[in-house]
C-alpha cells in the first residue's frame, strides 16, 4: 500500500502546512535546477521515500504529499551548480534543514561529511565531496503547534523592568527546581523561580537566544560549546537542548506561566548570520539551499562572504525572500509562541543597504508596518563590526536601544574616573543628547551595567584584568578596557574592608541603575552576587562558570536580593523615577520636575558641572503638584567622606531615609532625618530620602 503519493501543491505559506489529508512543503531557492524531499522513519535513521517537487513558481518549489502527517521527518536535497568563485555552492548529496523547520530530529555532531567539499583537498572549497551526510545530519520535523493559551502580557515600557538571563544557567543549580527541569524552558516557569521574579521586582524576563543554535567546530575539538547560542541553525525551533520531552509545547507552556504570573517573555534572536560560517564552512541549511541569495557576497569575488558580523558571514535581509522569512519567523513566535518582544543581536547590521545603515530600510520599515510585530517590544544591540557600525541612538521610534554609553559612564563614576560628573547625569537622566529626537522616549534607552557578555557587577569590583585562560585563547579573547577596579586585591578575598566596600559599590551601581530614567536591565545573578571568576567572554562555558550558584550564604546574597527589592519597590512606587517624558526643568508640558544639586545644598552651576575632581552630585526628582512627594538622590563617588548640606525647601521639616548603600543591616525601622543639616557620606555612597506629604 503506498504510503505517500507527491500532488501538485501551493507557494503559499512557505515552509509546510498541514490539513487533514495531508502536507504542503514549499521551498524558496532562486538557483536551484531541481529540488527532492527525502521522507525518514520516525528516528530519522533510515530513509524511506524520496520524491521531486513538481512544481516551481516565483522562485518557489512546492508538493502536497497526500498522506503525511505531523511529526513527519525529512529533510531537502537541492541539486545546481557547484560554483564557489560565481556564488553557487549546491550539492546534492548533502541532506539540508528545512529553513523554515519547527522542529528538529536528531544531535547535532560534526564530521567532515557536513561540508560540501573535501576538507582535506589543498584547494579547499574549489574541490566537491560526493560523499552522503543523511545519517549523521539534523532531519527537520513537521508540527502543527497550538497557539499560547494566556494572551502577551501589556507591560508599558515606562514600567518595565527587564531581567537578562540563561535558560540552562538560571536553573541548573537550583535545587528547588525539580531535577527534571533544571536547565530546561519548564525550569524558567517553575514556581520556585517565579516567586524569586517575584521577590526581586523585575517585571521581563530576557532569554539568552532559545532558536536552535550549534557549537562550532573549533569549540567542540576544545571540549567547549557555544554556551550562549549565538550561532543560529533554526529560526523557528526551539532549541532542543532546552527541551526535557522534545515536545516544542514546552517553550509554550513556559510563556504561558510565566504569563499567568504577569511577566513578559522577551527573547535574543540572531538574524544577523548563521552557523554556517565562512566560505569554509558546512553546508547545512541555507548554503546549499541557494547561497547567492540567502548571504551577502563580496561583489568582486563571489565566493566569499561579506562578514560585518565577524562570526563568517552575514545574512542577505536584504533579499525579498530573506526579509520574508525573517519577518515570518518573528511573527511565529509572536503569534504561536506567545513572546513579547525580542532583542536582536548586531541590530545595525539588519538596517543595512549598499551604502551602510539606514534607519529607513527595507527591515526596519517592516517591523513598523507590521501589524502583529508593531506592537511587540524591539530592542536593538546598535552596533557591530562594520564600517560605520555604531548606530546608538539612530534606529527609528519605537525601537529601544542597549546603551553602552550607559554602562561605561555609570562603570566610571563609580571607579572614581575624574571629570564625569555631566556625563553621568546626563545617562541618569534618561540619555536625551542621544535619543531625544523624532518622537523617541526616555524608555529608547536599555540602561545596563552588567550584561552576559563582560563582567558582572561582583566581578566588576573584584578584578582588574580579565582572566579568560579557560576559554583557551591564551587570555586573548574579551574585552581589553571594562572600567573595572579590583579596590586593592586581584579577585576573592577575605578582607573584610575590601569586602564592604566592594558590596557598597555593588549596591550604588544598582541603586544607579534603578534611578535613574530609562529602562533598567539586571544581569541575571547580579542580586545574589554570582560571580564568573574574573571571566569577562563566558560566551564557551557550558559549566558553574556561567551557571547561577542559588546555594550561596556569603555577604553579597544576604545583602542584595533584599537590596535589589527595595529599589524596585521604590522605582514602582513613584512614577517619576520612570517617567514616560524627558524632564526639563521647568517644562511646561511636563507633570515631573527635576533639580540638580551641589554638595553645598545649591542648584548646580555651571562651574560646578566644569569642576574636574567633583564626584559628588543630588538630583531631587518630584510631580509638579503642591502636595507631591519629593525624592533626593545623592551621589558620592569620592574616595574620602564628605558633608553634603541637605537643601532648603518648603515645607520640609524632614527627609526620610529610603536607600543608604552604606547600610549593611538587614533592619527595616524607618529612619529620619532633619531637613536642616548636614550629612556625612562616606566614601563611594549613595543616600535617597523621601519627603512625603503625609509624613
Amino acid at each position: 500500500m503506498e504510503l505517500f503519493r507527491m500532488e501538485p501543491g501551493s507557494v503559499y505559506p512557505i515552509g509546510t502546512a498541514i490539513d487533514e489529508t495531508g502536507v504542503n512543503f514549499s521551498l524558496f531557492s532562486a538557483n536551484a535546477e531541481k529540488v527532492e524531499l527525502c521522507i525518514f522513519d520516525e528516528h530519522g535513521n533510515k530513509e524511506i521515500a524520496r520524491f521531486e517537487l513538481p512544481y516551481c513558481e516565483h522562485q518557489v518549489w512546492h508538493g502536497y504529499l497526500r498522506g503525511a502527517k505531523a511529526g513527519l521527518v525529512y529533510g531537502y536535497r537541492v541539486y545546481g551548480p557547484y560554483q564557489p568563485e560565481l556564488g553557487h555552492r549546491f550539492n546534492h548529496h548533502k541532506l539540508l534543514l528545512d529553513p523554515y523547520t519547527k522542529a528538529t530530529k536528531g544531535q547535532f555532531q560534526w564530521s567532515d561529511r557536513l561540508f560540501a567539499y573535501d576538507v582535506n583537498d589543498p584547494k579547499q572549497d574549489l574541490s566537491f565531496d560526493a560523499r552522503d551526510n543523511a545519517d549523521i545530519m539534523l532531519k527537520s520535523v513537521v508540527v502543527d503547534p497550538s497557539t499560547p493559551t494566556t494572551p502577551r502580557v501589556a507591560i508599558p515600557w515606562q514600567n518595565t523592568v527587564i531581567y537578562e538571563g540563561h535558560v540552562k544557567g538560571l536553573t541548573q543549580l537550583n535545587e528547588k527546581v525539580p531535577a527534571s527541569l533544571r536547565g530546561s524552558f519548564l525550569g524558567i516557569s517553575h514556581p520556585e523561580m517565579i516567586s524569586h521574579y517575584r521577590a526581586i521586582g523585575i517585571t521581563t524576563i530576557e532569554l539568552l537566544p532559545v532558536q536552535q543554535f550549534v557549537s562550532e567546530k573549533f569549540l567542540t575539538k576544545k571540549d567547549l560549546t557555544n554556551y550562549w547560542g549565538y550561532n543560529s541553525l533554526g529560526f523557528f525551533v526551539p532549541h532542543k537542548d532546552y527541551l526535557t520531552t522534545d515536545q516544542v509545547l514546552e517553550f509554550q507552556q513556559m510563556v504561558d506561566e510565566l504569563h499567568q504570573a504577569g511577566f513578559e517573555v522577551i527573547i535574543d534572536v540572531v538574524y544577523n548570520h548563521t552557523s554556517e560560517g565562512n566560505w569554509l564552512g558546512p553546508t547545512l541549511s541555507f548554503r546549499g539551499i541557494d547561497n547567492q541569495s540567502y548571504y551577502r557576497l563580496n561583489p568582486t569575488e563571489p565566493r566569499y562572504y561579506i562578514n560585518d558580523t565577524g562570526c563568517g558571514n552575514t545574512l542577505n535581509i536584504s533579499h525579498p525572500r530573506v526579509l520574508q522569512m525573517v519577518m515570518d519567523s518573528l511573527r511565529y513566535w509572536v503569534q504561536v509562541m506567545g513572546v513579547d518582544g525580542f532583542r536582536f543581536d548586531l541590530a545595525t547590521i539588519l538596517g543595512r543597504e549598499v551604502n551602510g545603515f539606514d534607519k529607513s530600510n527595507g527591515f526596519l520599515d517592516a517591523i513598523l508596518q507590521d501589524p502583529i510585530l508593531c506592537s511587540a517590544k524591539m530592542i536593538a544591540e546598535p552596533w557591530d563590526i562594520g564600517p560605520g557600525g555604531y548606530q546608538l541612538g539612530n534606529f527609528p521610534a519605537p525601537w529601544s536601544e542597549w546603551n553602552d554609553r550607559y554602562r561605561d559612564t555609570i562603570r566610571r563614576f563609580w571607579r572614581g574616573d575624574k571629570g564625569q560628573l555631566p556625563e553621568f547625569a546626563r545617562r541618569i537622566h534618561g540619555s536625551s543628547d542621544i535619543f531625544e529626537h523624532h518622537g523617541k522616549q526616555p524608555y529608547s534607552s536599555i540602561n545596563f551595567i552588567c550584561s552576559h557578555d563582560g563582567y558582572t557587577m561582583r566581578d566588576l569590583v573584584s578584578y582588574q584584568e580579565r582572566h579568560n585562560e579557560a576559554n583557551g585563547e591564551n587570555n586573548r579573547d574579551g574585552h581589553t578596557e571594562n572600567f573595572a577596579y579590583n579596590h586593592g586585591v586581584e579577585g576573592e578575598t577575605n578582607e573584610s574592608h575590601i569586602v564592604d566596600l566592594r558590596l557598597r559599590q555593588t549596591k550604588n551601581m544598582l541603586a544607579t541603575l534603578m534611578l535613574s530614567q530609562g529602562v533598567p536591565m539586571l544581569l541575571a545573578g547580579d542580586e545574589i552576587g554570582r560571580t564568573q571568576k574574573g571571566n569577562n567572554n563566558a560566551y564557551c562555558q557550558d559549566n558553574d562558570i556561567n551557571w547561577l550558584n542559588w546555594n550561596s550564604e556569603d555577604k553579597y546574597a544576604e545583602q542584595l536580593k533584599p537590596f535589589v527589592a527595595k529599589l524596585s519597590a521604590l522605582r514602582q512606587q513613584f512614577s517619576m523615577l520612570n517617567y514616560h517624558r524627558f524632564i526639563h526643568k521647568d517644562d511646561d508640558h511636563s507633570s515631573v520636575d527635576i533639580t540638580w544639586y551641589h554638595r553645598s545644598g545649591q542648584p548646580m552651576q555651571k562651574e560646578h558641572w566644569h569642576a574636574h575632581h567633583a564626584a559628588t552630585l543630588g538630583y531631587l526628582v518630584h510631580e509638579k503638584e503642591s502636595n507631591a512627594s519629593r525624592l533626593l538622590c545623592l551621589f558620592h563617588a569620592g574616595s574620602d567622606s564628605i558633608e553634603f548640606q541637605l537643601p532648603e525647601l518648603e515645607n520640609i521639616t524632614r527627609w526620610q531615609v529610603m536607600i543608604d548603600t552604606n547600610d549593611t543591616s538587614l533592619d527595616t525601622e524607618t529612619l529620619f532625618i532633619p531637613s536642616e543639616r548636614k550629612i556625612t557620606m562616606v566614601p563611594f555612597s549613595t543616600l535617597v530620602l523621601l519627603h512625603d506629604q503625609e509624613d
